[in-house]
């Protein structure tokens, strides 16, 4: 005798968060609900893009449409965006979410700074 098993049940989100990473060498998209629990995420590599390719702003653009994709299930329709990093994505990153269709409440700039940075180093004796 089998058991069955209850269908799951798709959550429906209409507000979240987008996190970007934007980094020299590659930029992650990532969307959550608004506990931070993810939703779905894509990133350059998984979507074909290779080497110097992947910090373009091309890339984020594709990126940003890919995981919106992934998410037109949930019904997400607003976000918050915390954007990390200095690459060359983010911006791009930020408008194509707009461009896809998702309002954007706010932007958040949560890039690490160095408050005083690392001791130097001692100077050389020669």
């Amino acid at each position: 005798m089998k058991k069955k098993s209850k269908k799951k049940l798709k959550k429906v989100v209409k507000k979240g968060q987008a996190h970007i990473q934007a980094t020299y060498n590659n930029t992650i998209v990532t969307l959550t609900d608004p506990q931070g629990n993810v939703l779905a995420w894509s990133s350059a590599g998984v979507n074909g893009f290779k080497g110097p390719k992947k910090a373009t702003p091309y890339a984020a653009g594709v990126i940003v449409r890919n995981v919106v994709e992934k998410t037109k299930d949930f019904g997400l329709s607003e976000v918050e965006v915390f954007v990390k990093g200095v690459g060359a994505g983010r911006e791009a990153a930020v408008r194509a979410l707009h461009g896809n269709g998702i309002a954007i409440s706010s932007i958040k700039d949560m890039t690490p700074i160095p408050h005083n940075g690392c001791r130097p180093k001692k100077p050389r004796r020669v």
